[in-house]
């Protein structure tokens, strides 16, 4: 039971891992202009020259048909090989690698805030017995979500950085460089936790289970925490795979707000020269990543509870 379901999901994300690859390369081909082009004009259109920007096509394989071009690069990537960087030459998988280190601690710190914030702001609102006080709880979340993040990330620039000097603007030097991007990440992704947790609370605490519960003399903490608590994290565990793609992309536009190396530079970088290659590999490492990460968490669920089983699992992934 345990293979073949693993067999099977390792199926699903292999389909997934083509799709990723194969919309962003149609969608790379369908952008204005080539990498060809932009290496000879060098930014300027106007100085580009035809026989030179014919020569880099040829070289590049830029003026072989669609299909051929994508047959090509789809048969080295099932070797591991995602090609050169038309921009410098250099192998794409060994760009990604030199980026992937601060981008990784980065996301690791966001993560850690995020699942923190957000059961925090979660339970606080759950045991919050003031009303007025559980209301203002509860409507942070909505309003986390909907902060874009690069706004979020000019804010603690111009509030911790330029004002009091508390952490540094830029830069990937210390555990100091994180904290505010890895915040500016955060707040977003935890507010989304704190919402699908405090939705996934009430519908548990109606539950006829917690009533008996209670009728044996549990105090309201104990029933929250000790037993409303674990089924209640069921559905937000689900969105661990969707949290984690979320905090990749949010490390796109924090990086760059933040001047920091990484991925995100990269990728803003690879997609203004049209370096296909460079995209596409860090397209299916984010990929990768996902397919993992929600495989993990269905191995996971019966650990967390016994009720449900591989089975079950099974049946609701498909």
């Amino acid at each position: 039971m345990w293979g073949r379901y693993i067999a099977r999901r390792i199926g699903q994300g292999v389909i997934v891992l083509w799709a990723a690859y194969t919309i962003s390369f149609l969608i790379l081909y369908l952008l204005p202009g080539d990498a060809a082009t932009l290496f000879a004009g060098g930014g300027d259109q106007e100085a580009v020259d035809p026989e030179l920007v014919a020569q880099l096509r040829s070289e590049l394989g830029l003026d072989r048909p669609l299909w051929e071009q994508y047959l090509v690069a789809l048969g080295k990537a099932l070797t591991g090989d995602f090609g050169v960087s038309t921009q410098t030459g250099r192998p794409a998988s060994d760009l990604l690698l030199e980026s992937l280190p601060p981008t990784l601690a980065l996301t690791a710190f966001a993560f850690v805030l995020s699942v923190v914030f957000g059961v925090v702001l979660a339970l606080s609102a759950s045991l919050a017995r003031a009303r007025w006080l559980r209301n203002l709880l509860s409507s942070l979340p909505p309003l986390g979500v909907s902060i874009p993040v690069f706004w979020i990330g000019l804010l603690l620039l111009q509030a911790s950085s330029f004002r009091i000097r508390l952490f540094p603007s830029m830069g990937n030097e210390g555990f100091e460089s994180l904290v505010l991007p890895a915040i500016t990440i955060a707040i977003p992704s935890g507010a989304f936790i704190a919402q699908l947790l405090s939705r996934s609370l009430r519908s548990t605490l109606a539950q006829p289970y917690v009533e008996i519960v209670r009728a044996k003399g549990a105090s309201e903490r104990r029933v929250q925490l000790g037993h409303a608590f674990r089924n209640a994290a069921i559905p937000s565990l689900t969105m661990v795979g969707v949290l984690i793609g979320g905090l990749l992309s949010g490390a796109v536009v924090t990086e760059t707000v933040f001047s920091r190396l990484g991925i995100g530079r990269l990728v803003v970088t690879a997609v203004n020269n049209r370096d296909v290659p460079v995209v596409q590999t860090v397209v299916v490492f984010a990929a990768f990543v996902f397919v993992v990460a929600n495989l993990v968490v269905d191995l996971v669920y019966p650990l967390i509870d016994r009720r449900i089983t591989l089975a079950r699992t099974a049946f609701v992934a498909a």
